[in-house]
């Protein structure tokens, strides 16, 4: 029988409404992606944004591609076994879960993310191998302990996780404290444990990027505006930890396949 676990309606706030009249990140991406699953908000949301760098377009092909890279190089190469994906957004093709499990079927994975609608698919879509587990939480990146605690469920955090933080983290103000988010998170879980995170750069691309943040911000709610990062202040997200090589670099150059 697939074991697929949903965080409970009455405390992880799934109650909450769809609001379609602002943009959302999760539904902003799956509209650049070509998904169907958002509204007229996020839509024009992508369009401004990607007019004014029309290299988003690429950018999240390659964020996609790096993330399945990134996952089956820590399952086939480095044997970690279970996966905290937080910023999951939109099911689409290679989920983290699709790629760990292709490689090893019994591996565990938590998706986290906090818009409804992402509930509703992850629900219809998200379901594991026999072997292995699958779950979903609907909470915050900003609420570590809420998302500690219940990924608990799924995940033995005293054995090395995967912390997937791939296009999450520019959505976390420095007002929030996004190095102390990731400082907590990882002081949470074993050593032999990997962080994996992709950011869009302001020091890449500089005036294209900051424009279309700029219209993005416009129509998204101030507690999901985007903040550009550079280079270094990324790269201080892996303070303390050894990094893969070839390092913090931009996402085709991270490990490229034959494709």
């Amino acid at each position: 029988m697939r074991e697929h676990t949903v965080a409970d309606d009455r405390t992880a706030g799934t109650s909450a409404e769809i609001d379609s009249s602002v943009a959302h990140p999760a539904r902003v991406y799956d509209a650049w992606l070509g998904g169907k699953d958002n509204y007229a908000a996020d839509r024009e949301a992508a369009e401004q944004a990607a007019a004014a760098n029309p290299d988003i377009l690429l950018a999240v092909q390659a964020n996609r591609a790096f993330l399945g890279r990134a996952v089956h190089h820590l399952t086939a190469d480095v044997g970690i076994g279970q996966f905290l994906d937080i910023g999951t957004g939109i099911p689409a093709a290679d989920n983290t879960h699709e790629v760990a499990q292709r490689v090893a079927p019994a591996s565990r994975i938590v998706y986290v993310d906090n818009d409804p609608v992402v509930l509703v698919h992850a629900r219809a879509l998200l379901s594991s191998t026999p072997e292995g587990a699958t779950g979903y939480l609907d909470a915050d990146l900003r609420d570590v302990q809420t998302i500690l605690d219940q990924a608990a469920a799924t995940l033995d955090l005293s054995r090395p996780v995967g912390l997937m933080l791939v296009a999450v983290l520019q959505y976390i103000a420095d007002a929030d404290d996004p190095h102390g988010i990731v400082t907590r998170l990882l002081d949470a879980l074993a050593p032999g444990s990997h962080l994996v995170i992709s950011h869009p750069a302001s020091d890449i691309g500089a005036e294209q990027v900051a424009e279309s943040m700029r219209r993005y911000n416009e129509r998204a709610p101030q507690q999901e505006q985007a903040t550009p990062r550079t280079h270094a202040e990324v790269t201080r997200f892996f303070d303390g930890l050894e990094l893969l090589e070839p390092g913090v670099v931009q996402l085709p150059e991270w490990r490229p396949g034959p494709e």
